[in-house]
Protein backbone atom coordinates (compact mmCIF):
# COMPACT_ATOMS: atom_id res chain seq x y z
CA UNK A 1 0.00 0.00 0.00
CA UNK A 2 1.11 3.52 -0.75
CA UNK A 3 1.08 6.20 1.93
CA UNK A 4 -0.39 9.58 1.02
CA UNK A 5 0.26 12.79 2.93
CA UNK A 6 -2.68 15.15 2.96
CA UNK A 7 -1.38 18.64 3.66
CA UNK A 8 -3.97 21.36 4.10
CA UNK A 9 -2.27 23.97 1.96
CA UNK A 10 -4.25 26.86 3.43
CA UNK A 11 -3.24 25.90 6.98
CA UNK A 12 0.44 25.25 6.24
CA UNK A 13 2.72 28.23 6.95
CA UNK A 14 5.78 26.54 5.48
CA UNK A 15 7.65 26.55 8.79
CA UNK A 16 9.59 23.46 7.71
CA UNK A 17 9.32 21.55 10.99
CA UNK A 18 7.81 18.56 9.20
CA UNK A 19 10.61 18.59 6.65
CA UNK A 20 13.26 18.79 9.37
CA UNK A 21 11.97 15.87 11.45
CA UNK A 22 11.27 13.42 8.62
CA UNK A 23 13.87 10.64 8.85
CA UNK A 24 13.36 9.68 5.19
CA UNK A 25 13.20 13.18 3.61
CA UNK A 26 9.72 12.56 2.24
CA UNK A 27 8.56 16.18 2.48
CA UNK A 28 9.85 19.37 0.90
CA UNK A 29 8.81 23.01 0.83
CA UNK A 30 7.02 24.09 -2.35
CA UNK A 31 8.39 26.74 -4.67
CA UNK A 32 4.94 28.27 -5.16
CA UNK A 33 3.04 30.27 -2.57
CA UNK A 34 -0.43 29.48 -1.30
CA UNK A 35 -3.20 32.10 -1.21
CA UNK A 36 -1.95 33.32 2.18
CA UNK A 37 1.54 33.97 0.84
CA UNK A 38 3.29 30.97 2.44
CA UNK A 39 5.33 28.24 0.81
CA UNK A 40 3.56 25.04 1.99
CA UNK A 41 5.11 21.61 2.41
CA UNK A 42 4.38 18.84 -0.07
CA UNK A 43 5.04 15.12 -0.37
CA UNK A 44 8.07 14.83 -2.66
CA UNK A 45 8.93 11.14 -2.17
CA UNK A 46 5.82 9.19 -1.07
CA UNK A 47 7.46 5.82 -1.70
CA UNK A 48 10.01 6.53 1.07
CA UNK A 49 7.44 7.16 3.85
CA UNK A 50 7.68 4.73 6.79
CA UNK A 51 4.53 6.04 8.55
CA UNK A 52 6.40 7.30 11.61
CA UNK A 53 3.99 10.28 11.68
CA UNK A 54 6.62 12.64 13.10
CA UNK A 55 5.54 15.22 10.54
CA UNK A 56 1.96 15.08 11.84
CA UNK A 57 3.12 15.35 15.44
CA UNK A 58 5.46 18.30 14.82
CA UNK A 59 3.11 20.37 12.68
CA UNK A 60 2.04 23.35 14.85
CA UNK A 61 -0.94 23.96 12.56
CA UNK A 62 -2.19 20.35 12.51
CA UNK A 63 -2.15 20.54 8.72
CA UNK A 64 -0.83 17.03 7.94
CA UNK A 65 -2.54 13.66 7.93
CA UNK A 66 -1.33 10.40 6.44
CA UNK A 67 -3.55 7.75 4.90
CA UNK A 68 -2.91 4.43 3.21
CA UNK A 69 -4.07 4.22 -0.37
CA UNK A 70 -4.82 0.87 -1.92
CA UNK A 71 -2.88 0.15 -5.05
CA UNK A 72 -4.99 -0.65 -8.12
CA UNK A 73 -5.84 -4.31 -8.47
CA UNK A 74 -3.89 -6.21 -11.07
CA UNK A 75 -5.84 -6.99 -14.22
CA UNK A 76 -3.62 -9.88 -15.33
CA UNK A 77 -5.29 -13.15 -16.25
Amino acid sequence: MALKHHIEVLRCKGCGLCVAVCPKNVLEIAEEVNTKGYFPAFQARPQDCILCALCCTMCPDVAITITEEKEPASTER
